[in-house]
C-alpha cells in the first residue's frame, strides 16, 4: 500500500515521504495512530496545502522533547526491590517501573519509551538506561537498584 508519512517514522522515513508498505502495518498501526494516510490524489494535494503547518508542528515536538531530554539528563532514579544475599532480585525492575519511578521525579513519559536493550534489570547494581522522547532526541537516565531487606 502507498501511503504518505504524517511525521517521522524510524526505519521508514521523514515528514512527506511516499513509502510503500504491506497492507497490514498501514491499515493496523501507521494510519490509526495518525502518522501516515493512504496515498490518494486528494490526501496528497491536502498535504501539500498543510505542509508548512506540519513541519512548524514537528519543530515544536521536536524542541519541546529536548528541552524535556536537557533536564532529564544525568537524573537519577533510585528503585528499591526485595533482593537476595548475592544481590539477585526476587522478580525484575522492568520499563514500567522505571517509568513509574520518573513520573514520581515529574517527568511524563510513557513505559514504551524506556529503552531496555539487554531486558529487565535482575540484579542490585546501576545501569545507565536510554529514554526516546521523540524519534531524534534521547536522554540518558541512571537507574539505581537497592535491594531492601
Amino acid at each position: 500500500m502507498q501511503i504518505i508519512l504524517m511525521e517521522k517514522v524510524i526505519n521508514l522515513g521523514n515528514l512527506g515521504d511516499l513509502v510503500k508498505v504491506k497492507d497490514g502495518y498501514a491499515r493496523n498501526f501507521l494510519i490509526p495512530r495518525g502518522m501516515a494516510k493512504r496515498a490518494t490524489p486528494a490526501a496528497k494535494a491536502e498535504f501539500e496545502a498543510r505542509r508548512a503547518e506540519l513541519e512548524k508542528l514537528a519543530a515544536e515536538k521536536l524542541a519541546a522533547a529536548q528541552g524535556v531530554a536537557e533536564k532529564m539528563n544525568g537524573i537519577v532514579v533510585e528503585l528499591a526491590r526485595k533482593a537476595g544475599v548475592d544481590g539477585r532480585l526476587f522478580g525484575s525492575v522492568t520499563n514500567a517501573d522505571i517509568a513509574e519511578g520518573l513520573k514520581a521525579q515529574g517527568f511524563e513519559v510513557e513505559k514504551s519509551s524506556v529503552r531496555m536493550p539487554n531486558g529487565p534489570l535482575k540484579t542490585v547494581s546501576e545501569s545507565t538506561i536510554d529514554v526516546a522522547l521523540h524519534t531524534d532526541v534521547v536522554a540518558q537516565i541512571t537507574v539505581k537498584v537497592v535491594g531492601e531487606q
